[in-house]
This record gives C-alpha cells, structure tokens and sequence, in this order.
C-alpha cells in the first residue's frame, strides 16, 4: 500500500511538471513578437513550437547573410567609395589610391607572419598576371609591426622578392587602419571597382576560384 502511494505521488508530480513545462512554454510564445521568434536560436523555436513553415520562411529573411561584411566583423562599405589613402611603397615611392582611378583594383592586407596570406599570395601573383592586360592590379597593404621603419621594410621587400611578388605593396601606417575600420584578422581583402567603390570585401582566407569569381566581377562594373 506504501509502495503504491509512492508511485502515485511520483505520477502526479510527473504530471504536474508537464503541465506546468507546457504553460510556460504557451506563455513565452504568446510574450515573443515575431521579430523575437525568428532571431531566437532554432532549438528554443523548437521547444517553442515555431512551425517549420515559420522557421524557414521567416528565419530566412531574418539571419544575416554569413557573406556580409558585419558577419565577417568588417565595416560595411559596400557601394560607397573606398577610403582615400597615401602610403609608401616597400621601395620607397608615393602611392595614393587615387592614382588607380579607372581601374579595378584588390585591395589586400596581409603581413609577412600570416600563414594564409602566404597561402594566397601565389593566387594573387597569378590574378595580377592573368587580369593586368584588363585593367587590374592588387595593391598589397603591409601590416608588419613597425612598418614605417627600415628594417620592417627590408622584410617585406625580401619576403617579396622570395616569393616572386609583383604587385605594388606598400606598408601601412594607423591613418590607413583606422580609414578601413581597423584591420583585426589577416588576409582582408576589398574589390574595389573601376569607378572607386568597394564591389566586395572579404574577411579571411577564401578559395582561389571565389577570388577570381570577385575579380571578375569588378571588372565588369563600369566596363
């Protein structure tokens, strides 16, 4: 008799946890807004009894594209001019981006210690060669620690020259940084098209075929 008791008080407890559970979870979808469902995680949506309808659809338009420049942590300049800048080169000539007017430039930021910019750099040199004819050029923006010294120079003009660069690269200075958002992660690159806006920016290592695919791309706007 004892025993049965227990497993009646078991029960119902058991009972009483799942209504309660089933309360909540209707209290919380009736207090959510759409906007709330769609943002939260698809786990909690689940609990939540979003319908798959709903979470497909709506969470379609409401999650960021994973390709934009905010979910790649840059500043979005997309469509808007590139910023103005004037640095030195690695052999010591004044480069300003406006002297690229009319061209479609890849505008890279790597360093000499970067293991992916060293594993793009050869794709770069093959763009450059394959696109110069077409108006292209990449302009390489030194990020070495110390860049405005002559030793920092000298490593990146070897680093260069070992790798067969020949491209322009000039070496970079805070102005530059802070006009590009500050630059926290290497390689960064910005397509900027022939009429000096930012086409494309790209935050990190991508494939030689999406390089070249961006390229393309900046070449043909104002052609």
């Amino acid at each position: 008799m004892k025993r049965n008791a227990i497993v009646i008080t078991v029960l119902i407890a058991g009972i009483t946890a799942m209504i309660w559970s089933g309360v909540m979870a209707y209290r919380m979808r009736k207090s959510l807004n759409a906007p709330a469902m769609q943002s939260a995680p698809p786990q909690l949506r689940k609990f939540l009894g979003a319908s798959s309808a709903d979470s497909g659809n709506s969470a379609a338009a409401a999650s960021p594209d994973e390709n934009s420049p905010a979910a790649q942590g840059l500043p979005d300049f997309r469509n808007k001019p590139a910023p103005a800048f004037t640095l030195k080169s690695v052999d010591g000539k004044t480069v300003s981006l406006s002297d690229y007017k009319g061209k479609a430039v890849l505008l890279n930021f790597w360093a000499t210690w970067c293991g992916p910019c060293k594993l793009e750099m050869p794709w770069l040199i093959d763009m450059q060669k394959k696109y110069a004819s077409q108006g292209f050029t990449v302009l390489g923006i030194s990020e070495d620690d110390g860049s405005a010294n002559t030793a920092a120079t000298k490593q990146v003009s070897d680093f260069m020259a070992k790798m067969g660069v020949d491209y322009p690269v000039l070496m970079y200075d805070d102005q530059m940084n802070k006009a590009y958002g500050g630059i926290d992660f290497l390689p960064t690159s910005y397509y900027i098209d022939r009429d000096g806006k930012v086409l494309i920016e790209s935050g990190g290592l991508i494939s030689e075929s999406e390089m070249e695919s961006n390229i393309q791309k900046i070449l043909a706007k104002g052609a």
